[in-house]
């Protein structure tokens, strides 16, 4: 890219100059917030490693002792594997295929629904559990769980979420392991929801004028909730919300737009907003991305370590 002007050589310094994080926005859900000073491809490594490599805990073995329901086994066990867990994936490691189970890498959880007949107080018919929800999951603690958790009890991060649908006389009864693993495993693994970011773009009025006529000058659909009017004599246009600009193609199609402002983006400055599933606060997830990126690197620098010392050709 030196040919068109653009420098994308990469300095130490400069990128612990220009490194910032600013949060816009916080919720128990969600967080927005502006990662400047970094390279897209740094960018797109959080977006990727939070989608697929951040471990979380999900159900994973599910032992059917009874169902009569509609709903096969397998469809029911799938299902199951899909709810969120609310559990703090730090406390545990993952079972290998020979590992037996224990505290520390197995969380169990206990299901057992029947649906019966039953009377409203007007005496007309009515039935009893006749919808299985996720908050019939029943926590039951192994080990040292219960002391580990008494300040937080590991449960499905909504108890509204339906698994099943039972008629009079069926009923579904098992037991569920919850196991860590990563998305790029499994998508039930996911921490996120979403996870994406853009450009901040960054707009410059070109001519505009002066006082009323600077904000008649622009498209009107640009005008507005982006643009404001500066004090001074004359008073001028000023780009005061870019963030609010989402490049909408409708208002640049205005005549004279190109003539009037200049669309561009900051090549360093990314938008990023990470939805959670609820298994762990937004804020966390990133941290959590953060010392995925560090290991990942610390691992390819050990084998490059390990390629020299083996008398291999030196990295060019």
């Amino acid at each position: 890219y030196a040919a068109s002007g653009v420098d994308n050589s990469f300095d130490m310094d400069r990128f612990k100059r220009d490194l910032r994080i600013e949060v816009q926005s916080l919720s128990e859900e969600e967080i927005v917030f502006d990662l400047i000073g970094v390279d897209a491809a740094i960018a797109n490594a959080f977006r990727r490693i939070l989608l697929s490599e951040v471990p979380t805990l999900a159900i994973e073995k599910v032992f059917v002792l009874n169902n009569t329901s509609m709903i096969d086994d397998e469809v029911l066990a799938h299902r199951l594997g899909l709810i969120p867990i609310k559990a703090d994936p730090r406390y545990f490691h993952e079972r290998g295929p020979d590992d037996d189970p224990d505290e520390h890498n197995v969380i169990a959880f206990r299901l057992q629904v029947a649906c019966q007949r039953s009377r409203n107080a007007d005496g007309s018919e009515a039935m009893l559990n006749d919808r299985v929800l996720s908050g019939a999951l029943e926590w039951i603690p192994q080990g040292d769980q219960d002391e580990r958790f008494r300040d937080c009890p590991i449960a499905p991060v909504h108890d509204d979420i339906l698994i099943a649908k039972l008629r009079p006389g069926q009923e579904i009864a098992l037991e569920a392991w919850c196991e860590k693993g990563i998305g790029k495993t499994h998508a039930k693994w996911s921490p996120v929801a979403t996870a994406s970011y853009r450009l901040l773009p960054e707009l410059s009025i070109v001519s505009g004028g002066s006082g009323g006529k600077a904000m008649l000058a622009l498209p009107p659909m640009a005008s507005m909730n982006r643009f404001d009017l500066e004090e001074g004599s004359p008073a001028r246009a000023c780009v005061s919300r870019p963030r609010k600009c989402v490049m909408d193609t409708k208002p640049r199609s205005a005549a004279d737009w190109d003539s009037r402002v200049k669309l561009n983006k900051i090549r360093d400055h990314f938008i990023f907003s990470i939805e959670s599933t609820g298994v762990m606060p937004p804020e966390q997830l990133f941290q959590e991305s953060i010392k995925v990126l560090m290991q990942k690197a610390a691992d390819l620098s050990q084998l490059l370590k390990d390629a020299m010392k083996a008398g291999g050709p030196e990295p060019t």
